[in-house]
């Protein structure tokens, strides 16, 4: 298995999708996956949608500076540490961000166990 080609991937797929309509994300989550979203900790579908939709943004974009990838058990998880930056809205100056997934393997696709998001702030 190429788990590189894997996260790249699911990161193209995830971040298109969370920039055009995050609200359609559920089908990546399952009612034991956890969202850490800075200081917020959500579990469960439901949840975790009702918080990345009551984002306090309307547009944003997503661009990924650095991603990288490893197996993380015997039966094909992968974790994934993506870096990069992300405009929101009319804001001209992105804000660094770090994201943590793990994913696990379900019936020939994967679901996200744990997602882990953290803004970057300067020193």
């Amino acid at each position: 298995m190429d788990y590189n080609a894997l996260a790249t991937q699911f990161t193209g797929f995830y971040y298109n999708q969370f920039d055009s309509d995050r609200s359609l994300l559920g089908n990546l989550y399952r009612e034991n996956s956890m969202l850490t979203f800075e200081t917020s900790q959500n579990q469960g579908v439901a949840s975790i949608i009702e918080k990345l939709t009551s984002l306090p943004f309307t547009k944003v974009i997503h661009k990924v500076s650095t991603l990288d990838a490893q197996p993380s058990g015997e039966n094909g998880t992968i974790l994934i540490m993506v870096t990069g930056s992300l405009l929101l809205d009319e804001e001209q100056n992105p804000q660094n961000y770090s994201q943590v997934f793990h994913l696990v393997p379900e019936g020939g696709s994967y679901y996200v166990l744990n997602d882990i998001f953290r803004l970057v702030y300067g020193c």
